[in-house]
């Protein structure tokens, strides 16, 4: 059975790993079909032709629906999704969605999110953004809503500085996805994955 998955991206610099990700994803066992959804900020930061799956975005989302009976995208991908993996997630975008904020076509999938199935997040920011007391409180909401986090990581950031905030490497990306999968939504078996990854 066909395992979709669906990739959210954000306005980090962290997005130039989405086509790498997207690759490496396609390469697990189960063979999946992934969907990309992305911000328009994410878009700065990599070219859509060098994805190989879909990448939607919030021009989708409204040229999708004309009148009554149409498909709604948002609600459309939440029941396509077996799994929805936000790599990277920035901290405006973990705010919006701690706050239940729903303004672009990412959000609107994260709200109205089936609780059944797994949602893992990889944060992504400055370390003075990771190291600011809100973070920590965001984090706790998603975790709070039985959202699964994929911790970031201590190295030098792109801009220079050093410490926490880079979103985890591709390939625990991957092995967190791989976890999901197996322990399906499981928050216990799955939390402890994900920590060991």
């Amino acid at each position: 059975m066909a395992v979709n998955i669906l990739v959210g991206c954000t306005g980090s610099v962290a997005s130039i790993k989405i086509p790498q990700l997207v690759d490496n994803l396609l390469k697990i066992e189960v063979k999946p079909n992934i969907k990309v959804v992305t911000t328009s900020h994410a878009l700065h930061f990599f070219n859509k032709a060098d994805v190989q799956a879909p990448v939607l975005c919030d021009a989708d989302e409204w040229e999708m629906w004309s009148d009554r009976g149409d498909p709604v995208l948002h609600i459309e991908l939440r029941r396509w999704a077996d799994l929805f993996l936000i790599a990277p997630l920035d901290a405006n975008t973990l705010a919006k969605i701690a706050a239940g904020l729903c303004d672009n076509l990412l959000t609107l999938v994260a709200r109205a999110w089936d609780s059944k199935r797994p949602l893992l997040f990889a944060p992504a920011m400055n370390t003075l953004m990771w190291e600011h007391p809100i973070t920590a409180k965001h984090i706790q909401t998603l975790k709070s809503f039985g959202f699964h986090e994929v911790p970031c990581v201590s190295k030098e950031l792109l801009c220079g500085d050093k410490g926490l905030g880079a979103m985890a490497e591709v390939a625990t990306l991957v092995s967190a996805v791989e976890s999901a999968l197996t322990s399906g939504n499981n928050s216990k078996s799955l939390s402890e994955n994900l920590c060991c990854t």
